[in-house]
């Protein structure tokens, strides 16, 4: 069922302050009173004739109502006290009264002269300045109260957006900060040009796009090339995420989003950023009568609006970023409010070597690091995973008391964030470890023997906290964009290599391949339902893929027995590179055994030192 927040939170406002000034009222009517009247110290009669008779006493009041006698004279630290007593039947006291003298000797003061009531100064702290204070407090308090129940925020700010503002000073990035997406460089470059000569543009009566959404995966620097616009434009920068829109009451969001382009045009010509606009942008599908998200698609009508209303001629530029294109509302990537969708994918090999260097010059780099090697290791690696790849590797240079972070830091790191840290109070059995060794061997050996398989660069036997208990490291020589039949299905032989290699020498498996069959098993399936490489099915396509940016889930979209059919061509394709690592295996037993053991020996060995081996007569 939908919860919906009050619709009117003023009225929540308003209750609470009600509150507040029972409160207060009370604190009047019980408190304020006493504290407006002076201070009286209880003494009995005895003692108020003692004091009279001694001179001490200035001022002397009778209250027949309430049955007391108060009188003034000062204590030791000659302040003016005042002190009460019960009133009694004495027929001399008025004649004691009218003889005593005070500590100066003048008459006693009888009758009506002691003030009761604190001072002016103090009576106006009382009746205004303290009630003022504490009706405050009170309402801060009971609405911090209620910002916690209803989920954060700050009620004062109703409608206001919480966009943070950068001037072009304090952004600090630029384009030569961003590495590895030339592209999406190019295609932003002609929005910073436009804010630095918009009068080359409406010459010839050309606008600028209203909006650029920047699409990819997580860590891909799409915030980051923001960030460099803005300040490669010189212009201020509003940066907001989609959640930010939507908190606390029904109807905030819309209002969060008109407040938001107010700001930017009073600063146009500027920026405005949405990250993960997926969040409000979702498309609109009619859910909202059967429990969906109302709040949101009034969010995201009023994004409609607003982008519909902006004069692209003032330079306010939009930009937005998301991971999950395919969940957009189209209304949003209409010509008109979106106009230009810009790919920020994963860096090629060229890219994730300028990325490295980037992040490189941020520490202390030993000159023959080669940074072409490291991303060839690191295919498939995002901008953001690179980062971490340098940060990593300068934390094992100083794990090692070291000022310089060498090439093998780097290599280590990148095994690091692919395979996770060794676990070195992992200790392995014999028996285990030659299992593992023969299997990491017969992946090794597979891919060697195989012309379209990527060269070996290193063997380890050692646990890694991923779970993996060794693994073997294949870097390709160079990138490719094309996956043939062929690399597919060798692919898959080397995935079972492991395996073959257990059964060829202890003639029974273990749990290890668990990973293996995974991979073999999805590689085999993309080539049946999604790559069209099965006699069986040509080119029809059998799986639609949901987030591919982000999980890449796919499902299939074909009869049940359709989907027995692609089983069965499934595991014949399995079956058969099975058989095909089971015979390279076979054929090169010798050496199985041969690298096994100087594994098993040495524990980590070289791409270099395995081919000399397998070469060796």
């Amino acid at each position: 069922m939908k919860k919906e927040g009050p619709k009117n939170p003023k009225k929540a406002i308003i209750y609470y302050y009600i509150i507040a000034l029972v409160v207060l009222l009370l604190l009047n009517a019980l408190v304020f009173p006493r504290m407006m009247q002076r201070q009286v110290s209880e003494v009995t009669y005895n003692q108020f004739i003692a004091d009279l008779d001694a001179g001490k006493v200035s001022a002397v009041e009778e209250n027949e109502s309430e049955g007391t006698i108060t009188y003034m004279m000062k204590d030791e630290n000659g302040r003016e006290r005042l002190y009460r007593t019960a009133l009694i039947n004495d027929p001399g006291r008025v004649d004691r009264l009218l003889q005593a003298s005070g500590p100066d000797g003048a008459a006693v003061q009888f009758g009506g002269v002691i003030p009761t009531q604190a001072s002016p100064l103090m009576n106006l702290l009382v009746t205004v300045v303290f009630p003022v204070l504490l009706f405050v407090l009170v309402g801060q308090l009971l609405m911090r109260f209620m910002m916690k129940k209803m989920g954060g925020g700050n009620a004062m700010t109703f409608g206001k957006s919480n966009a943070k503002v950068y001037v072009e000073a304090q952004t600090g990035k630029t384009f030569a900060d961003v590495a590895g997406q030339d592209e999406a460089k190019e295609a932003l470059a002609e929005i910073v040009d436009f804010l630095h000569n918009p009068s080359k543009y409406n010459s010839i009566g050309a606008t600028l796009p209203k909006g650029a959404l920047l699409v990819g995966p997580p860590g891909t620097g799409k915030t980051l090339l923001a960030k460099a616009v803005a300040g490669e434009a010189h212009v201020p920068f509003f940066s907001i995420s989609g959640s930010e829109f939507v908190e606390m009451f029904v109807g905030m969001g819309a209002a969060r989003v008109r407040d938001l382009f107010k700001q930017a045009a009073d600063k146009a010509p500027c920026i405005v950023f949405i990250d993960e606009i997926d969040t409000i942008g979702k498309s609109r599908d009619g859910a909202a009568g059967m429990g969906g998200n109302d709040e949101r698609e009034q969010t995201l009508n009023q994004l409609l609006t607003e982008m519909d209303g902006f004069d692209g001629s003032k330079g306010v530029i939009i930009l937005a970023a998301t991971n999950r294109p395919e969940t957009l509302d189209k209304a949003l990537l209409r010509p008109g409010r979106f106009d230009r969708r810009i790919p920020v994918e994963l860096p090629d090999l060229e890219g994730r070597a300028a990325i490295l260097k980037v992040h490189a010059k941020k520490v202390m780099m030993d000159e023959n690091v080669d940074f072409m090697a490291i991303a060839r290791a690191t295919s498939g690696a995002s901008g953001a995973e690179l980062a971490n790849m340098i940060n990593e590797a300068a934390l094992l240079a100083v794990k090692q008391n070291r000022r310089i972070v060498r090439q093998e830091d780097l290599m280590e790191a990148v095994e690091t964030v692919i395979a996770g840290y060794q676990r070195k109070n992992k200790v392995l059995s014999q028996r285990e470890k030659r299992i593992v060794a023969y299997h990491e061997i017969g992946h090794a050996l597979v891919a060697a023997r195989q012309s379209d398989s990527a060269p070996v660069t290193k063997i380890t036997i050692v646990p890694r906290t991923s779970g993996a208990l060794g693994y073997t490291l294949q870097v390709p020589e160079e990138e490719t964009n094309l996956l043939s039949r062929e690399e597919a299905f060798n692919k898959i032989a080397t995935f079972t290599g492991g395996r073959a290699a257990e059964e060829l020498i202890f003639g029974s498996y273990t749990s290890g391949a668990s990973n293996d069959i995974e991979q073999a098993t999805r590689l085999a399936r993309s080539m049946v339902t999604r790559l069209g490489m099965s006699a069986e099915f040509d080119m029809m396509a059998l799986e639609t893929v949901s987030g591919p940016y982000l999980s890449g889930d796919a499902a299939l979209a074909c009869s049940e027995g359709t989907a027995e059919k692609i089983d069965r061509e499934v595991l014949a394709i399995i079956r058969s590179a099975h058989e095909k690592a089971a015979g390279i295996l076979a054929e090169n037993k010798e050496k199985l055994h041969e690298l096994a053991n100087f594994l098993m020996e040495r524990e980590t060995i070289t791409g270099e030192e395995f081919m000399e081996i397998l070469h060796r007569e």
